[in-house]
């Protein structure tokens, strides 16, 4: 059942801490929106200060006190055996118990989840994936990571490691990743790896919009660049839906701008791996923009 008063939910990024105040019964409106700079340079207590402030300033601007929960969504996962984050990019997270420190200042329950679950709840309650009944939202972008939604409910997994398909490792790939092994999907197809294949081939170092464009002007090395992204992401995803097979894959992140992802030709690249004779699964691009995790963090008090 969806609750009548209001959602607070917070986005915990490298660069902001974002704030919302949703109505659940409207949810992709916000009352209040607000953000702060994270300062992740300054360290673990710096950042807990910074969400406190955000809410703090989510009290004043709404005239409200404070819920008995709270919903976060994090660059990273709560280890459930700890309760402290893991895996986290902002490295002064992990091994940290801000889920309880949190809990502990607000004196109410803290319902936390990893930014990609947080985007995929958000897609698929008010986004492109509304009224599917399994959701695998992906963000590719800076890394690749991901989410899944279930009949409207994050699955987060035995270890908390639900939809993290960016460390699979790809076929023929050895390219070393941070998290110790080698060829995983984000070595290969995240926004900064495609750059990487353009550069280390003979192109100048670009951004990936601008590949994107050389292709579209028949460059060669950024037509074999797209076609890197093609036949990988096809690898890629068609392991998601040979064991998951949602109904809707939302692609968020700037790779996610790509229009190559949504062609038919890619499509027939995925079938060539799929335990199936034919692929009818929606692959699209995200409604909600950058609202979608804020908005999915709030949506997890829910």
């Amino acid at each position: 059942m969806i609750p009548n008063s209001p959602l607070w939910g917070i986005d915990l990024g490298g660069t902001k801490v974002e704030g919302v105040i949703i109505d659940p019964q409207n949810p992709s409106v916000p009352l209040q929106r607000l953000r702060r700079d994270t300062g992740v340079v300054h360290g673990y207590e710096h950042i807990l200060s910074q969400i406190l402030s955000v809410v703090r300033d989510l009290e004043v601007a709404s005239g409200l006190s404070r819920p008995a929960r709270i919903g976060i969504g994090t660059p990273g996962i709560v280890n459930p055996a700890t309760g402290s984050l893991k895996n986290s990019n902002t490295t002064c997270l992990n091994g940290r118990p801000l889920r309880d420190d949190l809990a502990t200042a607000w004196n109410c329950e803290v319902v936390m989840a990893n930014d990609a679950n947080c985007f995929a709840l958000a897609e698929a309650i008010c986004g492109a994936g509304r009224n599917a009944k399994v959701v695998h939202g992906l963000i590719l972008g800076t890394g690749v990571g991901s989410g899944i939604v279930i009949q409207g409910k994050v699955l987060n997994g035995h270890h908390g490691i639900a939809g993290e398909w960016g460390h699979n490792p790809l076929c023929g790939e050895s390219r070393l990743c941070y998290c110790g092994r080698k060829g995983c999907v984000e070595t290969v197809i995240a926004g900064p790896s495609l750059e990487r294949y353009y550069h280390e081939n003979g192109g100048d170092k670009v951004r990936l919009p601008e590949i994107v464009r050389r292709a579209e002007a028949a460059d060669s090395l950024a037509i074999q660049t797209m076609e890197v992204l093609r036949a990988k992401f096809a690898e890629a995803i068609a392991a998601v839906i040979n064991i998951l097979d949602p109904d809707v894959i939302v692609v968020g992140g700037g790779v996610g701008n790509v229009p190559l992802l949504y062609e038919e030709t890619t499509r027939a690249a995925i079938l060539r791996h799929l335990f199936n004779s034919e692929i009818t699964t929606r692959i699209v691009p995200p409604q909600l923009g950058d609202s979608a995790g804020v908005f999915g963090a709030a949506l997890l008090t829910a």
